[in-house]
């Protein structure tokens, strides 16, 4: 008999049995629905709902809220209900799809050079960082691919904590930036409230700035050896992370990652697993593509699977596509379709171009082209003149204005109907890949949890995974409320 699941696992094992079924659908890449026939491979049934569907109806199915006067059949019904289930809740997305131009909960000086997305997003996983410090005892973070410093500033100067930022450049540059900002905060540190400040009185700042460090990650080094220095080597980066024993004086740290790409979050987690220098970790993950998948070296683990849980389901891997599907942005394309936004005509534009560059050129396929951020606003004409010369064609020698041409462009409904369906296995996707990061953890025996820490409107990586040595309950309570209150 087979040993009794955790509601995790079951999740897991039922999320590769629905991707299993659609796994055509998932692996296909949107700009091939002309030159792969696409729209056949769809079960027949689906395929006369989903061609008369209007984009308000589409956002209903993508949703689970309905559409207007939409029948769809009971299979296709069935398959969206299954992935929505079994996806991690997101979150409520209310308020406008676009934060505010600042945050009122940020100090003035702390929103100098950082984008609106960001100040959402460094405030709400330092007041979790926060949390987490007062529930270990814990005032030292690693603040992993700081980039220009705007988490690590808000933690030091806006909170308090004791902040190593690391950032994994060769040439130095973001880290001068960000030095360079914490010098101008410092100079001007006198000012507690900027003009115009409404709202709550703002905590005053320390003058507490953090440290910033140029290294590379070794994945696969002993914690005493994890930082490195840059390539091509510069003078010996200081490991904030100490040796074995924890930091410089052989207290702990708390790490974290905004946004940590690719391997980086499953290199951070196996840190941590290994090693009691790490009291607990923060880490929001992205670009789920650049996951290592083939089988690591005999104690380095890396990339997907994590978990020897996952790892045992039959069919659990995934593709390059399918991982790709993963890093959705799914509550800005249900708002697109609710609108009838014309952004959505560039899926079928880049398709009909694909379909153009192949018949030209066999040998080329799914090229990184990017004709223009604004490809919704021109003509099709106006969209391959300026794609197919990235592809290395004469728009001249390419029949633009050809009725097969027309007869592609007519099919825009179809294409975003496909699209549509892509998209409602995306959050799957993301799961699938979470919960084998979070089941690693508890096979390691740690406290650990996903939070929906961001809104995802505007921040679609909005799942951070926390873990610590210590019981999360009290971190945890209340956290939602404190979000509703900062909304």
């Amino acid at each position: 008999p087979r040993p009794e699941q955790c509601p995790e696992q079951r999740r897991a094992a039922d999320i590769i049995r629905l991707l299993s079924l659609y796994r055509p659908l998932l692996d296909a890449f949107v700009i091939d629905f002309f030159t792969e026939g696409l729209w056949a491979q769809l079960p027949p049934a689906w395929q006369p709902a989903l061609a008369s569907a209007t984009p308000a109806q589409l956002a209903g199915l993508l949703g689970g809220r309905g559409g207007p006067g939409a029948a769809w059949p009971l299979s296709l019904l069935a398959f969206a209900a299954a992935a929505r289930a079994l996806a991690f809740p997101r979150g409520c997305p209310g308020g406008s799809p676009r934060p505010p131009c600042q945050s009122s909960r940020l100090h003035p000086l702390l929103r100098r050079h950082v984008k609106p997305k960001k100040q959402h997003e460094i405030q709400r996983l330092g007041k979790l960082l926060q949390r987490l410090s007062q529930a270990t005892g814990c005032e030292r973070v690693v603040d992993i691919g700081a980039g220009q410093g705007h988490l690590s500033r808000f933690l030091a100067f806006g909170l308090g904590l004791s902040v190593t930022a690391v950032e994994m450049e060769s040439d130095g540059r973001l880290v001068g930036l960000a030095e360079r900002f914490d010098q101008e905060l410092l100079r001007e540190l006198g000012k507690t409230r900027g003009p115009g400040h409404r709202g709550p009185p703002l905590h005053p700042l320390t003058p507490r700035a953090p440290q910033h460090v140029a290294g590379r990650l070794d994945p696969a080094a002993p914690w005493g050896e994890f930082l490195l220095p840059p390539e091509p080597p510069g003078p010996a980066a200081r490991n904030p992370l100490g040796g074995l024993g924890g930091s410089e004086d052989g207290g702990q740290v708390l790490v974290t990652g905004l946004h940590a790409c690719g391997d980086l979050s499953p290199a951070l987690l196996c840190h941590f697993a290994r090693s009691p220098a790490v009291a607990a970790v923060a880490l929001a993950g992205c670009c789920y593509m650049k996951l290592s998948t083939a089988p690591q070296p005999p104690g380095c683990t890396l990339g997907y699977p994590l978990s020897a849980s996952v790892a045992a389901l039959p069919g659990h891997q995934l593709s390059y596509r399918a991982r790709e599907a993963g890093c959705h942005a799914l509550e800005e394309f249900e708002g697109r379709l609710r609108r009838g936004s014309p952004h959505l005509r560039a899926h079928c534009y880049r398709a009909v171009l694909e379909s153009l560059i192949r018949a030209a050129d066999p040998g080329k396929r799914h090229l990184g082209l990017q004709p223009g951020r604004k490809a919704h606003a021109l003509s099709f004409p106006q969209y391959a003149h300026l794609g197919l010369p990235l592809a290395g064609l004469d728009p001249a020698g390419v029949p633009l204005d050809s009725g097969a041409v027309g007869a592609m462009l007519e099919q825009q409904h179809k294409v975003v109907a496909f699209c549509t369906l892509g998209q409602l296995l995306a959050p799957a996707v993301e799961t699938l890949i979470l919960l084998d990061r979070l089941l690693y953890l508890r096979e390691q025996g740690f406290q650990c949890a996903l939070v929906p820490l961001f809104n995802p409107r505007f921040s679609p990586r909005n799942l951070v995974l926390v873990a610590a040595r210590t019981p999360l309950a009290t971190v945890l309570a209340g956290l939602d409320k404190d979000s509703e209150d900062e909304d």
